[in-house]
């Protein structure tokens, strides 16, 4: 397949170009900045795209098969909080540009809080606990809980939608480079109880199998150890 990956040079993002290309995809890498561009790129094309612009992504996006959308709202924590609306506009830019471009499949993916922990209830939705998890598990300010809300706001965008697009909800808190085991528990709208902090490797994984054998068509799954 053809596929386009909006923010190809972050943790998660970097890791499904190569696990796109392993799997022997042709792969197109956008960011908005050249001077990002890696120095080794493989097989990649890397081009330049704005992921906040819908013209942009329609343009960038066009003869794709499937676009992910693996993009962060800053860079380091005090940024992104800073700047957490822009996952809010970023799906309704993307959203505006699949209607460009509406052969084309999304794969996003997103946060672990506004999976549910009891039917109806949302992690993000616990108070204190919630909290708790961000200050205490994730060694972040409580303030990112703007960022998970933005996140979970994102995803309703794409739920409003009539397009062809996944939203990837993994259960653990932290996703860092690690090993790809391919090993991991796949669920739905339900937080994964005891997941793990899982590797943004297998995170790849789970993503590239999606896109090859679609289970989730306009809803959201999770991943977790």
């Amino acid at each position: 397949m053809d596929i386009g990956v909006f923010g190809a040079t972050g943790v998660i993002g970097a890791r499904v170009v190569a696990e796109a290309q392993r799997r022997g995809h042709q792969v197109t890498a956008f960011t908005r900045d050249a001077a990002r561009f890696p120095a080794e790129r493989g097989n990649a094309a890397w081009t330049v795209a704005d992921w906040l612009d819908a013209d942009s992504i329609a343009s960038a996006i066009a003869g794709v098969d499937v676009v992910v959308s693996a993009v962060n709202a800053g860079h380091g924590i005090a940024d992104t909080i800073a700047n957490a609306g822009n996952f809010v506009a970023g799906a309704h830019a993307m959203v505006a540009a699949l209607n460009q471009q509406p052969r084309v499949r999304l794969i996003t993916v997103g946060g672990a809080g506004s999976l549910e922990v009891a039917p109806g209830v949302q992690l993000l939705d616990t108070g204190d606990e919630f909290i708790r998890s961000l200050t205490d598990v994730l060694d972040v300010p409580a303030e990112y809980a703007d960022v998970v809300r933005a996140l979970r706001d994102a995803l309703n965008v794409y739920r409003l939608s009539n397009r062809n697009w996944t939203y990837l909800s993994p259960s653990s808190g932290r996703i860092n480079p690690g090993a790809r085991t391919g090993r991991f528990r796949v669920g739905g709208d339900q937080l994964l109880v005891g997941a793990e902090d899982i590797s943004a490797e297998d995170v790849a994984v789970a993503l590239l199998d999606e896109v090859e054998q679609p289970r989730f068509i306009q809803r959201r799954f999770t991943v977790g150890y």
